[in-house]
This record gives structure tokens, C-alpha cells and sequence, in this order.
């Protein structure tokens, strides 16, 4: 428990007094930043700057403010929790995590007098090769808007603005602050956008950040169009839009373009483009002064709704409960993989010795990543995680691998694979790191594990077969050398503080892997749909194409019929479970406001308590539009004991069965059937029946 001592509260702002009150250098202080994650205040009517912070698994530490470089301050008052990245949240399906997960983080924001919260990050993933997917939630928009609406009701209900990023298409980092994404309308609307309108519509999201990417030639940050068009005039959307750090470029285009707050970093706050320059462009007529009235509004409106709360602090933070959600999440975010003989669970009382290999068993990632970092305040690593669960098992630990690449590469592995020969089972705790390949600014080269681990996975797995390998990262990897003579595979993700005692955990049967995919893993870069040609990904000439369209993750490979390594949906259990009684309260769609309920029973007919995830697609029959094989539509999570059995319900209506016609601009829907699915991944598909929708 950590107690604070202020108690100041802020005074309700009445808007349109304050504006008609200030002079157009105060308006427009109000619209740029002051210091690093502050925007300006006007002291003489009584406003406060307007805090933010990073970040969207944990509230970043804090920096020294008014230099260009993002030091760290050195205090002794700014740990965190450190949550599971949001992909790892998203791998639990649990829908009730996302809400905890943003009270959690608005709780701690509030605590650290933070007024916006920089997340949920919502992008879809749309490459393997990105450096921030684990930063996001899924390829899947419907997945994806259905957690991140949850995260910001639960960081709103805190006092604390969320702000949903990033704005439109920033699916990469290579040359993420200069290249122009295009794709076409129905691409945008039914992939690329729908977790932002949810964003607006359902969770009524306070602040909207842009993106560092030009979208169809002009920047996001300043985009006519996405800005203007979309989000205010056809969403309605109320709230703030803030331009990402440094991804202002033009201060015409800001003025006028639906941009209300702009942040950055590197030059003298007056010379922003929404600064100084701005001011003279009002003067010229260039922006109208009702252009300026309106980014002010929104900003007081901002701040209005933050400070009719205790914002400068809480008197007391339940950290003890706050960590404990991290374990929780974590235990449910691991994904088992693969499982040949039942090798897992491991027995400790049956095993003497436990090999645990690789350097991510004692790296901690919780400070590094780029903008996510966090000030954790601990975090057990998996060989802590270990030792603290095998209890009565002699634990060794051999390197394996370094990430120097100056180190004796051919040393570590020989003497792990040694250590392996006399081990009853062996540990390898592989997979990427934030300062090489999962971070801001950078994008993977391949999908292949780096520091020479695939050499030494083989190498462990002929010495021992008994070998179990649990990955790291945020984002797949290419499993072909290994994967078929390895026995078990997990994938762990990044953790959190808790992450090592969950996978332990795991790793003995204490808990019972429930996670399930997000994203597919291919079995090769160039199954992957954004990989078809150089044009699709990086791009050319400053342009990315989405020439894939609508065919992102599971759509591409099930339409295509590729077969990937792990598909959309997979995660194995301890135990296993069964379904029936598919049934649908009515076979005809007919009227807009017309649902149906879809009605299915899933038994756990194993030996051990588990939680299944059971996923709801629509697949089209004789389509005149292009269309996926199958849209996931709908999932539940259930916890069931041994030969219970529990009825679920989903619900579908029209929406669901929608589509983006571009000759008319508008969404509309396509008389025929369809097939309603049921699986426990999108190939694994136990139950099905045809309804017709007029």
C-alpha cells in the first residue's frame, strides 16, 4: 500500500466563460505542449497545464521535462505496476480483464496526478515484422474493438482520459515518419477503423492520438479527411485529438484539419507549428478564430471531465491488489502450443534435476520497449519464477545464447547442451528482447529468433527430449528447424511483473493454460499477407500498399487456404473439451433491428478444471461480393470443472453481417445465407448451421 498526502482537488471549468475571456496567445497555449508530456495552462484565468503520460501497460516513469532527450528523472516515487503487454491481455480473452486492466492503470494515473492516459494502443497487426505489436491487441478488428472499448471505460471510470492510438494505419516502424499509407475505402473502414469507431461510439473515449504515418499522401496527424470527415463529422466524436510526439508537420494543415492538441519534444515550445506560427496564421486569415475556439473547447472538455475527480492523487494505492491482477492476467495470457505426449504438466516430485536455458529466463524487460517502458516495482523473471515453484528440484541455468554478439556462441551452446544430457528436463527460455527487435522505432528484418537460437534448440532437443520451449515476444517467429521433433512450446509473450510465477505455474499444472492466439503464426514470412511484394511491405518509393485489402491474418489464410504454423484461435489445454447443441432462435434475419441468439453447450470431458474459449464466426455461401472464408463475430470464456457442461449464449444482428459497399459509400448487408460457426480456433470448427439474412 502506498499512501499520498495530497488531497487538492480541481474546480469544475465553465468553458465558454474561459474562452470568451482569452486572448488569442492564451487559446492558443492551451493547444501545444509546455514541457514533455504537458500541455499549456493560462495562470491568470486559474487553468493548469494538462498532464499526460505514457504508457498502455503500466504509467511510464517520470523524465526530466524540459530537455530534448527522454531521460529519466531519477525519483524514487514513480514505480508502477507492470502489466502484460496489451497482446498478452488480448491472448486471455477474458473480457472482463480489459476492464480491470484500464481501472487498474487509470487507479495508478490517477495516483501519479496523470490526467490522460496514452492507450489502449488498437492498430490492427497487419506484418510479423512490426516492432510495436506487442503493443496492440490483435489482427482481428472485431476482437480488437471489443477489448479496447472495455480498457477505456475502465480507465474513464477512474477520472482519467484514455486516448486510443494511433490514427490511422501505423502498422509499422520502418519509415513510420514518412511513409504514406494506401489502401482503399473498404479496406480502411472494415480493417483499419472499426476499433476507433467503437473507441468514439461505444466507449465514448476522451482523447484520440494521431499517427506519425501519412495516410493517402497527407499526415495523419493533420489529415483532412480521417480527422475532419470520419471522426468528427460522421462519428460525432467530442473529445481531443493529439498529434503523436513530433508528428505535427504544417501549421496551415493542423489549423485546419482537425488536430486540437500538439506534443512533441524538439524544438522551443513557442515555435511549435500550433504555437507562434499559428497565431500569425490567424493574423493572416489563414485559420479562422472559430477553428481555434473549438481545439480549445475540447481540451477544457478534457480537463473538465478529469478534474471533477481527485486528479492530483489518491491517499492510498492497493498495490498488493494491482500486482496480484498482473499475475492473474498473466497466468490466463500464456498460450500452450504444443503439448506431443502430454509432456506438460511436469511433475516436480518426479524430477531431480531441471535445466533452464536462454538469456530471457533472467532478462527483465519491464524499463525498455520505447514509450511502454515502465519503472516496475519488481519484476520475477522466469527463472525466479521457477526456482520459487519446483520445489526439492536441483535448478542449473546455462546461458545457451548471448546477445553479444562478441560472446563464444559455440561455448554456450555446448555447455547447455552438456548440462541437458544429465537433466530430467530442460527449460529453454528463448525468444526477443525490447532493445533488438520488439520496440518503438524499429521493425524485425525476418521472422527468424535471433543470437543463434535455433542451433541451439535443436541442440537441446536431441540431447534431451524432454526439452520444453517457452518464447518471449510479441510477435510470431518461424519455428520451422524445431518445431516438429520439440514436444512443447509456450508462448509467454511479455509477462509482466508476475510473468516468470505465471509461466512456473503453468510449466507444473498449477494453472491451466487457457490462452488462445490473437494473431496467426505463419510458417513463413511470405505466407504472410502482408509480404507478398516489396510494394505491400516496406513499400516503395514512401508508399505502402495494402494490396491485400481485406484479407488480414486469419481472413488471408483461411480464404487462400494456407496452412499456418499455429492459426487465429489456437491454444491447447490440460484437458480437453466437447460441444452440441447448436441452436439458433431463428433461421431468418429479416428486420435491422431483429437478433439471434445463438445457443451452443461446451463440456469440459477431461480430468482437470479448465477455461475454454469457444469462438463464434460467419462464413458467407455463394457470395457476389469478396468476402473472408470466415469473420469472427463473437467468443466466450467459460470455467468448467470436470463432465460440467454449460449452455452459452451469443448474440447476433445485422451489423454483424455487414459490409462496405464502395460504390455507394455506405455499409450494407447481402441477402443470402450464411453459416454460423462454432470452434475452439478458426479451424477447428465443432458446430455449424445456415441461417438467411433478407
Amino acid at each position: 500500500m502506498i499512501e499520498s498526502n495530497n488531497n487538492k482537488t480541481k474546480n469544475k471549468l465553465n468553458i465558454n466563460s474561459l474562452i470568451s475571456k482569452m486572448t488569442l496567445a492564451e487559446k492558443v497555449s492551451i493547444i501545444h505542449a509546455s514541457q514533455k508530456f504537458e500541455s499549456g495552462g493560462v495562470e491568470r484565468l486559474g487553468i493548469d497545464n494538462l498532464v499526460v503520460s505514457d504508457g498502455p501497460h503500466g504509467i511510464r516513469p517520470e523524465l526530466i521535462p524540459d530537455i530534448v532527450a527522454f531521460v529519466q528523472a531519477g525519483r524514487d516515487d514513480d514505480f508502477s505496476v507492470y502489466l502484460p503487454t496489451e497482446l498478452a491481455l488480448a491472448s486471455t480473452w477474458n473480457i472482463d480483464f480489459a476492464y480491470e486492466f484500464g481501472k487498474t492503470l487509470g487507479t495508478e494515473a490517477r495516483y501519479r496526478k496523470k490526467e490522460v492516459l496514452l492507450g489502449p494502443g488498437i492498430n490492427i497487426i497487419r506484418t510479423p515484422l512490426n516492432g510495436r505489436n506487442f503493443e496492440y491487441l490483435s489482427e482481428d478488428p472485431y476482437l480488437t474493438k471489443t477489448f479496447a472499448v472495455k480498457y477505456i471505460i475502465g480507465v474513464q471510470d477512474q477520472g482519467v482520459a484514455a486516448c486510443a492510438k494511433h490514427l490511422v494505419a501505423n502498422n509499422q516502424e520502418w519509415e513510420r515518419f514518412t511513409i504514406s499509407s494506401e489502401m482503399d475505402e473498404r479496406t480502411l473502414q472494415e480493417i483499419y477503423l472499426p476499433a476507433f469507431k467503437a473507441a468514439v461510439l461505444e466507449g465514448d473515449v476522451k482523447s484520440i492520438m494521431g499517427a506519425y504515418n501519412k495516410f493517402r499522401g497527407q499526415y495523419c496527424c493533420h489529415n483532412d479527411y480521417i480527422l475532419n470527415h470520419i471522426l468528427k463529422e460522421k462519428w460525432g466524436f467530442e473529445g481531443l485529438v493529439m498529434s503523436d510526439w513530433n508528428g505535427t508537420h504544417d501549421t496551415i494543415e493542423a489549423g485546419n484539419n482537425g488536430l486540437d492538441l500538439e506534443m512533441g519534444t524538439e524544438q522551443e515550445w513557442d515555435n511549435y507549428y500550433m504555437a507562434n506560427p499559428l497565431i500569425e496564421a490567424v493574423n493572416n486569415n489563414q485559420v479562422p478564430m472559430s477553428k481555434i475556439d473549438d481545439k480549445v473547447k475540447r481540451v477544457l472538455k478534457v480537463m473538465a471531465f478529469v478534474r471533477n475527480f481527485y486528479t492530483s492523487g489518491l491517499e492510498a494505492l492497493d498495490t498488493d491488489k494491482h500486482d496480484h491482477f498482473a499475475l492473474k492476467v498473466a497466468r490466463e495470457s500464456i498460450v500452450l502450443l504444443k503439448n506431443e505426449n502430454q509432456l506438460l504438466p511436469l511433475n516436480p516430485l518426479s524430477l531431480k534435476k531441471v535445466l533452464v536455458v536462454g538469456s530471457n529466463a533472467k532478462r527483465k524487460h519491464a524499463i525498455e520497449g520505447g514509450s511502454s517502458q515502465v519503472k516496475a516495482r519488481y519484476e520475477v523473471t522466469p527463472l525466479e519464477g521457477i526456482q520459487n515453484h519446483f520445489t526439492d528440484v536441483e535448478i542449473t541455468y546455462c546461458q545457451g545464447y548471448s546477445e553479444d554478439e562478441d560472446a563464444n556462441a559455440d561455448a554456450l551452446r555446448e555447455e547447455a547442451v552438456n548440462a541437458a544430457k544429465n537433466a530430467d528436463a530442460v527449460i529453454v527460455v528463448g525468444g526477443l528482447n525490447h532493445t533488438g527487435h520488439d520496440r518503438e522505432y524499429i521493425d524485425r528484418v525476418d521472422m527468424n529468433l535471433p543470437y543463434g537460437q535455433d542451433d541451439l534448440i535443436e541442440a537441446l532437443v536431441d540431447a534431451n527430449p524432454n526439452t520444453i520451449v517457452s518464447l518471449v515476444a510479441g510477435t510470431p517467429n518461424n519455428m520451422s528447424r524445431w518445431i516438429d521433433k520439440t514436444p512443447a512450446v509456450i508462448q509467454a509473450w511479455y509477462n509482466g511483473m508476475e510473468g516468470g510465477n505465471a509461466l512456473a505455474e503453468v510449466l507444473i499444472g498449477k494453472t491451466n493454460p487457457s490462452g488462445k492466439l490473437t494473431i496467426t503464426f505463419p510458417k513463413r514470412l511470405t505466407d504472410s499477407p502482408a509480404h507478398s511484394s516489396p510494394k505491400s511491405y516496406p513499400g516503395v518509393d514512401g508508399k505502402v500498399f495494402y494490396d491485400e485489402g481485406i484479407m488480414v491474418g486469419y481472413r488471408h489464410y483461411d480464404t487462400h487456404k494456407i496452412k499456418p504454423q499455429f492459426c487465429f484461435g489456437h491454444g491447447l489445454s490440460y484437458t480437453s473439451f466437447s460441444y452440441s447443441n447448436l441452436s439458433v432462435s431463428n433461421s431468418k434475419l429479416t428486420d435491422d433491428k431483429e437478433t439471434i441468439q445463438v445457443k451452443f453447450n461446451v463440456e469440459n470431458s477431461g480430468s482437470l478444471t479448465g477455461s475454454e474459449i469457444s469462438q463464434l464466426y460467419i462464413a458467407p455461401k455463394n457470395s457476389l461480393v469478396k468476402k473472408a472464408a470466415k469473420e469472427l463475430k463473437g467468443f466466450s470464456k467459460v470455467k468448467l470443472n470436470p463432465n460440467e457442461n454449460q449452455n452459452i449464449e451469443l448474440t447476433l444482428t445485422k451489423i454483424e453481417f455487414q459490409h462496405f459497399d464502395e460504390n455507394t459509400n455506405e455499409w450494407a448487408v447481402e441477402a443470402g445465407s450464411y453459416d454460423i460457426l462454432i470452434g475452439s480456433s478458426s479451424e477447428n470448427i465443432h458446430l455449424a448451421t445456415t441461417i438467411d439474412v433478407e
